[in-house]
């Protein structure tokens, strides 16, 4: 009962607190747990996805009423600091969208050392996808798309299938990259310097935090807003990026798209090759004059919609 008492104490003062770090390895020691435990602690496990829907439609709740904080805040932003904050967050919408175009660059790099020549045609046949995370703000709307495109690629459907939604928690390149510039964005504004120690130490956070984060629009805002509390940055410090935070998420949920399909495509290669190219746009064969029904051929649902 002690031990008890004291682990509930240790965990209910690391949540009072916002000590992310903590939370984060105790979460992972309790996922072993239920994996050791198995189908009894099935019950534990629906609960907690329930609880995670709980948490994502409150949040959603909150953003509704979003453009109007946002307004709220530019207005006293601009009233506070003058014009010039405009120019501080052009400079930083810039800043990461190079430094996303730099990290496509290192993608395509390793794509083409590892897959070989046909990494070029790869961005060619992720294309949709990429166009519709873009223009939704959310990787996880072209999961489908992305799935059969890669399957025209050549990734047999098993790795497609596997390291897709795998990649979908652990491998969120841009939105990792998103966090981090956020949040070194908000410390400089409030004038807050941070050491190389703790900007490597807010890295290394924020790589283990950003695993399992919803692929929904603004869903990053929600672990910025711990890891600003763990290094002392005033919270209110997110109402500076709301305001831009949208054009950023299409550019982080495009990334998120490629850095999957690239990750897919490397493990296929490892895993024995890929699979005969075909063609990124599929036509739907005419239907034959006679009685004969249409040959259609599909691996991936409906490839042709």
């Amino acid at each position: 009962r002690i031990s008890f008492s004291a682990i509930a104490a240790i965990i209910d003062a690391a949540m009072a607190e916002n000590e992310i770090l903590q939370i984060v390895v105790f979460s992972v020691f309790v996922g072993v747990a239920i994996t050791a435990v198995g189908e009894p602690a099935q019950p534990l496990v629906r609960a907690t996805e329930a609880l995670v829907q709980v948490m994502l439609r409150i949040t959603g709740y909150v953003m509704n009423v979003a453009p109007v904080a946002v307004f709220a805040a530019v207005a006293a932003t601009l009233a506070e600091r003058g014009a010039g904050i405009l120019g501080d967050l052009a400079f930083f919408m810039g800043s990461f969208y190079l430094g996303l175009a730099l990290l496509w660059l290192c993608l395509f790099i390793a794509a083409r050392v590892i897959v070989g020549p046909r990494a070029v045609e790869l961005f060619r046949y992720v294309r949709d996808p990429l166009v519709l995370a873009f223009s939704t703000a959310s990787s996880e709307a072209a999961f489908p798309r992305t799935l059969e495109a890669l399957d025209r690629f050549g990734v047999p459907p098993r790795i497609a299938s596997f390291v897709l939604p795998l990649g979908y928690s652990f491998n969120l390149d841009g939105s990792m990259m998103y966090m981090t510039f956020a949040s070194l964005f908000i410390a400089q504004a409030y004038g807050i310097d941070l050491s190389l120690g703790q900007q490597l130490t807010m890295l290394l956070v924020l790589m283990v935090t950003s695993k399992g984060i919803a692929g929904v629009p603004r869903a990053s805002l929600v672990v910025i807003a711990g890891t600003l509390s763990m290094f002392n940055i005033p919270e209110a410090g997110l109402l500076l990026i709301l305001g831009v935070d949208h054009f950023l998420d299409m550019g982080r949920s495009a990334t998120n798209v490629v850095g999957n399909a690239v990750a897919a495509s490397v493990v296929a290669k490892w895993e024995g090759g890929l699979d005969p190219i075909e063609p990124a746009v599929i036509v739907p064969p005419a239907a034959p004059s006679g009685d004969g029904p249409a040959v259609a051929e599909e691996r991936f649902g409906d490839i042709g919609r």
